[in-house]
């Protein structure tokens, strides 16, 4: 099963994508994966800073959401693209937890091969779904 796809012609100035995972943490991975790969060549980045992210919510929709855009945060404010993560979501009382460790580096393009510069996610399309065998993210990312 593959990580993640993009999807062609699905609006201009955006670029869209499925990703997949055979249980939560392994789909939210995936869709920062990708976010990581529109970003920069992730064989260009060094793991050499660790960044923890803890988010709640009561929708896992919205948590995606919520966690795909502080890596856009964190992108913008402290200047640093990733290549690794590791993501734990835990269900307690109606509400979901997310935390997730990011491995990357501050950006340096004498380094990097840097890509897209991803300005948000967008709500264009944006779902979570739970297939047969597996949850599916759809998401579309203004660039």
């Amino acid at each position: 099963m593959p990580k993640y796809k993009f999807l062609e012609d699905v609006a201009i100035a955006d670029i869209a994508y499925e990703a997949y995972g055979k249980n939560l943490n392994e789909m939210f991975e995936n869709a920062a994966l990708a976010i990581f790969e529109l970003s920069a060549d992730i064989k260009t980045i060094e793991s050499k800073e660790k960044v923890e992210i803890k988010l709640e919510h009561e929708k896992i929709d919205n948590l995606l959401y919520d966690f795909l855009s502080e890596i856009l945060f964190l992108k913008d404010s402290k200047y640093m693209v990733f290549k690794d993560v590791e993501v734990s979501i835990n269900e307690k009382n109606k509400k979901y937890y997310l935390t997730s460790i990011l491995m990357g580096d501050t950006i340096n393009p004498e380094k990097q091969h840097l890509e897209n510069d991803i300005k948000a996610i967008t709500m264009h399309m944006f779902e979570v779904r739970k297939g047969k065998n597996n949850w599916i993210a759809t998401v579309v990312v203004d660039i």
